[in-house]
Formats: structure tokens, C-alpha cells, sequence
């Protein structure tokens, strides 16, 4: 599903001129202390799945789910004014949601939806901002 997300994204939110990336990538860049050259740019992160009621019936086991994943986008400031780097994040926050909520991968039951948007570090000139969105599914398992 990650990799639908990506997609999607890198079609859907010029404002990243696809520097959208995930999970594994973001790990490098933290154990090597570093941030993206070019910004603003996104990393997509599995957030995990939370299970709903379960149903045995018809010889079939089914099972609702929620999975999430969250976009963090990274934005250098200092390169630029407090007004136009606000523009620039406004912006990013509003293609991920355009591009995300509402739409889910063909293999999916349901779509995506926002679950909440927060900032997460302002540090060293740059802003990280994730946006939590999940999307319920099903799972259908026979014996």
C-alpha cells in the first residue's frame, strides 16, 4: 500500500516535483543525521493497523480494518520568507489531502481518510509536518 501511496502522490502533489519517498529512505536519512537536499519533499511511513469486530459466519472468517500510514513533509525555511515558507506548507498539506482522501488503491474496500494533521519539528531552519491517514479495508479468509 505504500508504494500506491507514492504513486499516487508523485502524480497528484507537484508541489514536491516528486521527492516523495518512504519508510526506508527516511531511515537512512536519520541514521546519517541528515535532511532532504531539496525541499519540501515527503516520506510516506507505515503507522500500523487497528482490527475491528470480527465475523465467522458462512464458513468464511472476515474482519474490518483500519491501516494507517502518515506523509511527512519536510520543509527548509531558511532560505526563504516565514510568509512564503507558511504558502509553500499550506500548499503541501492541502495536495496530500486532495491527493489522498477520498481515493484508495483498486484492491482496497474502502478509502482513504484524514485522522489528524500536527506538526512534529521545527528545528535547524526546517519544518516536519505529518498528515495521518487511514483507510479501512477487509480481510476474508476461508479455511
Amino acid at each position: 500500500m505504500i508504494a500506491d501511496v507514492i504513486t499516487r502522490l508523485k502524480s497528484r502533489a507537484p508541489v514536491f516535483g516528486g521527492r516523495i519517498e518512504g519508510a526506508m529512505e527516511l531511515a537512512d536519512l536519520m541514521q546519517r543525521k541528515a535532511l532532504p537536499q531539496v525541499t519540501p519533499a515527503a516520506h510516506v511511513v507505515p503507522l500500523g493497523m487497528q482490527g475491528g469486530s470480527p465475523n465467522s459466519a458462512n464458513m468464511f472468517f472476515t474482519q474490518e480494518f483500519d491501516e494507517a500510514v502518515g506523509v511527512l513533509i519536510t520543509l527548509r525555511t531558511y532560505s526563504q520568507t516565514g510568509a512564503k515558507s507558511a504558502d509553500l506548507l499550506e500548499t503541501a498539506k492541502q495536495e496530500v489531502l486532495s491527493a489522498l482522501c477520498g481515493w484508495g488503491p483498486d484492491t482496497a474496500v474502502g478509502v482513504f481518510r484524514l485522522l489528524r494533521g500536527q506538526l512534529v519539528s521545527m528545528e535547524t531552519g526546517t519544518v516536519v509536518y505529518q498528515i495521518d491517514v487511514a483507510l479501512m479495508d477487509q480481510m476474508r479468509i476461508s479455511p
